[in-house]
C-alpha cells in the first residue's frame, strides 16, 4: 500500500489514540523503581490501557496468526497469548544494553538501570505510538548524556517536519546531531507510517541526505523514533526468544518516539506528553 493522506475524522482518532498513549507514559513513570520487574510494570500498563482507556495494548502477540487477541470483559486474553511467535505482552521495555522490542520479563530493576518504555494504544481502529526513556535511581553521566542526546536528536527532527519537507532531512537532523556528540545510529530499525494499520508505509529512517527521500505532505502520519548507542551501531538479536533487540558491544543505548501529523504549516505531535515543551 501506498503512504495513506488521513481524513479529518482519521485524524481525530489519531488525536486521540496518541493522546491515551502519551497518557500510560506519564503514569507509568511512579512506579518505576528499584525492585520493581518489567513484568510488573507490563500487568499495569496493560490493566490502565483496557480497563481505564478502553483500548487495546498493540503490542499484545503482534506478528501471531491470531492477532489481535481478543480480550474478555476482565482484560484478559481469551486466547493463549504468543503460542506462535507474536509478541507476548503488552508493552515493550528495553534496559540498558537492549536496543528495542525488549520482552518484560521477571528481573528486578536496579539502581542506575535505564529503560526504554514503548507503549502503542489501539482505540477505535487507529494507533497511537510513543516511546520514553526511565531511569532507576540515579543515572550515571554516561546514562544521562545518552538519554539527554538521543531525545534532542528527536526535538530537533521534529523541527523539520512540514509539507514540503523530505524524509532525509529528519535523518539527516538525527544523524548529524547524535553523531556530532560522539553516538552512533541504530539503521536495522526506523520509523514509520501509523493509523488503521500499526506499521504503514513510509519507512522513516534516523540517518540520511538533505533533499532526499519522500516529500512530505499535510495529512501524512508517522513516527520518528531515533535508537541511540553509545558504542558502535551494530545490533544482534536473542534467538531465544526471537524479539529482543541488544546492541552487539553490549553498550547502552536509548531510545525516544512520538506520532507526528503534518499539518498545513508544520506538525502536530500526537504523542506529546504535558511535561515536554518541544
Amino acid at each position: 500500500m501506498g503512504i495513506q493522506i488521513k481524513t479529518p475524522e482519521e485524524i481525530e482518532k489519531m488525536r486521540v489514540a496518541g493522546r491515551l498513549a502519551a497518557e500510560v507514559l506519564e503514569m507509568i513513570g511512579e512506579h518505576i523503581k528499584k525492585g520493581v520487574t518489567t513484568e510488573e510494570l507490563d500487568q499495569i500498563c496493560h490493566d490502565h490501557i483496557v480497563h481505564k482507556q478502553g483500548g487495546y495494548p498493540a503490542t499484545l502477540n503482534y506478528g501471531g496468526s491470531t492477532y489481535p487477541v481478543t480480550l474478555d470483559a476482565e482484560g484478559n486474553p481469551t486466547q493463549p497469548v504468543a503460542t506462535d511467535g507474536g509478541f507476548p505482552k503488552s508493552i515493550c521495555t528495553s534496559v540498558n544494553d537492549v536496543v528495542c522490542h525488549g520482552i518484560p520479563n521477571k528481573k528486578p530493576l536496579r539502581n542506575g538501570d535505564i529503560l526504554n518504555i514503548d507503549v502503542t494504544v489501539i482505540k477505535d481502529g487507529f494507533h497511537g505510538d510513543t516511546s520514553k526513556m526511565f531511569v532507576v535511581g540515579e543515572p550515571t553521566p554516561q546514562a544521562k548524556k545518552l538519554i539527554q542526546t538521543t531525545q534532542e536528536s528527536l526535538y530537533n527532527a521534529i523541527k523539520m517536519v512540514k509539507p514540503g519537507a523530505r524524509l532525509g532531512d529528519i535523518g539527516y537532523a538525527i544523524q548529524k546531531y547524535a553523531e556530532g556528540k560522539g553516538y552512533s545510529i541504530v539503521r536495522e530499525y526506523c520509523g514509520h507510517g501509523i493509523g488503521s494499520k500499526f506499521h504503514e508505509e513510509p519507512q522513516v529512517t534516523h540517518y540520511g541526505r538533505p533533499g532526499t527521500g519522500v516529500e512530505l505532505k499535510e495529512g501524512m502520519t508517522f513516527t520518528i523514533e531515533p535508537m541511540v548507542n553509545v558504542g558502535k551501531r551494530y545490533v544482534k538479536h536473542n534467538k531465544k526468544d526471537g524479539w529482543t533487540v541488544l546492541t552487539k558491544d553490549k553498550s547502552l543505548s536509548a531510545q525516544w518516539e512520538h506520532t507526528l501529523l503534518v499539518t498545513a504549516d508544520g506538525v502536530e505531535v500526537l504523542t506529546k506528553r504535558d511535561e515536554e515543551s518541544i
